[in-house]
C-alpha cells in the first residue's frame, strides 16, 4: 500500500497538478473542507482519513513533537521550508514518498524535504 497524502491548504496548486499525473493519492484540504482548521484538527483529519500531511507550516512541527512526546499517535507530517525546496523537488520527493514507503514508515514522524 502506497503513502496517502493530504495536502495542506498553502501547498501549491502546481504541486498538487503534478502529483496527480504521476497517480499520487492525494487530496487537498480545500477539498476535504478541512482548509480552516485548526493545526492539530487538521493533524486529526489526516490521521482520520490515513493520509500523512504535507505543509510548510512550522506550526505543525511543534504539534507533531508534543505528539511524539506524549506518545498521541498521527499518521505522519511531511515538512518543506518553503524557501528551502523547489517546486520540481518537492514533486519528485512527494512521489518518491508515496511510492517507495508504506503508511506504517511514517507514523509518527516527521520527514523533512528536500530527502
Amino acid at each position: 500500500m502506497s503513502v496517502r497524502l493530504l495536502l495542506d491548504v498553502h501547498v501549491h496548486r502546481t504541486i498538487t497538478i503534478a502529483l496527480r499525473r504521476r497517480g499520487v493519492d492525494l487530496l487537498t484540504a480545500q477539498e476535504d473542507g478541512s482548509a480552516r482548521l485548526a493545526d492539530p484538527e487538521l493533524l486529526d483529519r489526516a490521521t482520520s482519513l490515513g493520509r500523512a500531511l504535507v505543509t510548510y507550516d512550522s506550526d505543525l512541527l511543534v504539534e507533531a513533537h508534543r505528539r511524539q512526546r506524549e506518545g498521541t499517535r498521527f499518521a505522519g507530517v511531511v515538512y518543506a521550508h518553503l524557501h528551502q525546496v523547489t517546486i520540481r523537488s518537492m514533486v519528485e520527493d512527494l512521489t518518491l514518498i508515496s511510492q517507495a514507503l508504506e503508511p506504517d514508515d511514517l507514523a509518527d514522524r516527521v520527514e523533512f524535504l528536500p530527502l
